[in-house]
């Protein structure tokens, strides 16, 4: 079939983007987005009922109307016949999970609880279990639980069992009710072929599902009495390894897409995860940073080791017969989001506006033109807390070094750099535990700017590749739909003739990365004096502004 194509669904933060893919080299025919309705609920249920801080949550149809309404118009768009579709594949963003019924009906969508804030879908950003997540790790640091090694000594709020155990202590009744407490990822492959499976990846990065178990029942009672069937009752299902088949497409999802039934569906899988072979990234020690609001880098190795901070090591957690590691930053294109939302003069506007820019191609722009250190700046990525590799959500901003004469362009490239020393953070602590770092290969709308990217490979001086796709993760997700489908052997084969990367786009400056040494020697002594224990007054001014706020 040298027509044949597959179809990947990307689930992101606020929307769905489904691509048309060809079989034969990966060529991406046509794509379309659909953006959620309800988007992020992080103030008030659809109803109204209002919620805490921390929260974020979503409503779990919005990611059937991304099937019901960009898949066909990608289909359209690419002037592809439904018969030419031999498989669908989906990644999602994780940890993003929500308890349903035996069936899969979500709980949200029972009437009588649509007024129930533990109902819904908890995004991956939802940090309101961060005292469940402190227990977890407390209580497994001190039974010596061998599986907390393999997440760099902290579990993340973020997660399956931090998550579920708030749904058990703050709604017990919900928690009865709750007959599979899913991932997303799982959840639209079983709407998609009438059939969970757990898929290998969401299990082992977000479920510490390590050498074959779940944490033990002993353990989950130790927490809570309550919790100790948890994985029995609840999560436990066959796992699926990446580019498996799940299942094949039912007749409910074909008139949703617009698909032939019986197509292959592909075993879930997770946003960044998914975008290693797609940037062809197949081999130990080349490092995918996929850059959005956030990044994840994720890296597969022929070695095993603890690495600080990380958000885990799993067995074929990304390549089958190598070891996946994650880790990443919880904010980095919000952080400048957010400048340029609050720091962006309207003497500012008026220029760009005349020059025909974006305030973030005005600020670039005019960064650009500066020598390293020449604003006099550095500051600390934590708007949005640490993920590796301190693994602090509670951790906040900072910028050191403003006079009467600091510009916004100064700041802006100081909030840009410093993304980038923590990236190199992130890489030093992975060679530090004896996993070479050789390559970085950046994926996510981020590679557009240029200056970025330029000082990304300064600061780790490392050549920097940029994946040849706007749609990474839709791309890999189509790639293990055609490894499902039959079409590829496995995701290496598939990454051979369908990913795209171009290597040493970018290459450091021996000068540049002299100068950036010294900025990141100073990045290093505020990173573990705030970071570490040495200062704690992030933590201190987060009570104070809870008790200003009570």
């Amino acid at each position: 079939h040298s027509d044949a194509c597959v179809v990947g669904v990307d689930y992101g933060t606020l929307s769905g983007r489904a691509v048309v893919v060809r079989v034969a080299d990966g060529a991406e025919l046509a794509s379309a987005e659909h953006s959620y309705a309800h988007a992020v609920l992080d103030r008030e249920l659809p109803d109204g009922t209002a919620l805490a801080p921390d929260w974020a949550l979503q409503v779990p149809g919005d990611y059937i109307d991304v099937l019901r309404i960009a898949v066909p118009e990608a289909l359209a768009r690419a002037g592809v016949r439904p018969e030419q579709v031999v498989g669908i594949g989906t990644d999602f963003t994780a940890c993003t999970v929500l308890p349903v019924l035996a069936d899969g009906t979500p709980l949200c969508e029972l009437p009588h609880l649509a007024g129930r804030p533990h109902a819904y879908v908890k995004l991956w950003r939802h940090h309101a279990a961060q005292a469940q997540a402190d227990r977890i790790t407390a209580l497994a640091d001190e039974r010596g639980e061998p599986w907390l090694r393999r997440y760099g000594g902290k579990i993340s709020s973020e997660w399956e069992f931090a998550k579920a155990l708030q749904l058990l202590e703050e709604d017990p009744e919900l928690y009865e009710l709750t007959g599979r407490w899913i991932e997303a990822a799982d959840w639209i492959v079983w709407q998609l072929c009438g059939r969970y499976v757990r898929n290998a990846c969401t299990a082992g990065y977000k479920g510490q599902f390590q050498d074959g178990a779940y944490p033990s029942s002993d353990y989950l009672a130790a927490l809570n009495p309550g919790f100790a069937d948890f994985v029995t009752t609840k999560l436990d299902q066959p796992i699926g390894q990446l580019g498996d088949l799940a299942g094949t497409l039912t007749a409910q999802a074909a008139a949703w897409t617009g698909l032939p039934e019986g197509i292959a569906v592909c075993v879930g899988n997770v946003d960044a995860h998914v975008t290693a072979p797609a940037a062809t990234a197949v081999e130990p020690g080349r490092m995918v940073a996929i850059m959005g609001t956030s990044t994840c880098h994720v890296m597969s190795s022929d070695r095993w080791a603890e690495v600080p901070g990380m958000c885990g090591v799993v067995e074929g957690g990304i390549l089958p017969g190598l070891w996946g590691y994650e880790a990443g930053q919880s904010g980095v294109g919000d952080i400048f989001g957010w400048f340029v939302r609050t720091g962006f003069p309207a003497s500012y506007a008026q220029e760009a506006a005349a020059l025909g820019r974006d305030a973030h191609e005005h600020l670039t722009a005019l960064a650009a033109g500066q020598e390293v250190g020449g604003h006099g700046l550095v500051a600390l990525d934590w708007q949005s807390g640490n993920r590796s590799v301190l693994v602090d959500h509670d951790l906040s901003g900072v910028v050191v070094g403003l006079t009467l004469s600091t510009r916004p362009e100064d700041v802006y490239r100081a909030l840009l750099e410093a993304t980038a020393f923590g990236t190199r953070t992130i890489i030093e602590a992975f060679e530090t535990s004896g996993v070479p770092v050789g390559e970085l290969i950046i994926a996510g709308g981020l590679t557009r700017n240029a200056l970025l990217m330029q000082i990304y490979a300064d600061v780790t001086r490392r050549p920097l590749g940029v994946i040849d796709s706007v749609q990474g993760p839709a791309l890999g997700a189509a790639m293990h739909a055609a490894v499902a489908a039959g079409a590829y052997a496995d995701i290496r084969a598939a990454a051979q003739a369908m990913g795209k990367a171009r290597p040493g786009v970018y290459l450091p400056d021996s000068g540049r990365a002299a100068a950036y040494d010294r900025l990141y020697a100073e990045y290093r002594l505020l990173h573990d004096y705030f970071g570490r224990g040495a200062n704690e007054v992030m933590h201190r001014l987060r009570r104070i502004r809870a008790q200003a706020s009570a």
